[in-house]
């Protein structure tokens, strides 16, 4: 847990809107109950890193059932990139797409998370979700079609034949 424990955190702060505090906290129960239960973990053989990931998830969706609904954050996001030449219009980009990320549904945030940001496929999402693999693509669709909009982005044409 110690080596992915960066990891987690990564994946914490994003299902968290990058409220690092939060965050912080989320890890912090996801840890303790690993280790209450490690012993049944490593006796079943199963994967420390699956199982904690599944502990992020459903404290993520509790707390997200605590919360009332975080008001509406704007995305206007000042042109700096003219101004000064260096890195700004990249943070300005990852700064849209953060805020576009946090004003996503829950269960539409936690698909994109685990999808792009820690790599899961359709499965084993669906797996960490406790639902099918059309429900997790129905809400990756509506995910990114939601952060396209939100940062004024228009959305690709669809390839044939193409599989999310």
């Amino acid at each position: 847990m110690q080596a992915r424990s960066a990891g987690l955190f990564r994946t914490a702060l994003l299902l968290t809107g990058q409220d690092a505090a939060e965050a912080e906290d989320l890890l912090q129960l996801c840890l303790e109950r690993a280790y209450r239960h490690w012993g049944r973990i490593t006796r079943q053989g199963g994967e420390p890193e699956r199982y904690a990931r599944r502990i992020l998830v459903n404290a993520a969706n509790d707390r997200w059932r605590r919360l009332k609904r975080r008001p509406e954050r704007s995305l206007d996001v000042a042109d700096t990139a003219s101004s000064v030449p260096d890195r700004a219009g990249e943070v300005a980009d990852r700064d849209a797409l953060t805020r576009a990320l946090a004003d996503l549904p829950q269960r539409q945030r936690l698909v994109i998370v685990l999808r792009y940001f820690d790599d899961m496929e359709m499965a084993e999402i669906a797996v960490a979700l406790g639902c099918s693999i059309g429900t997790v693509r129905s809400h990756l669709s509506r995910g990114l079609s939601a952060m396209r909009q939100a940062i004024g982005e228009e959305a690709p044409e669809p390839r044939e034949g193409a599989r999310s």
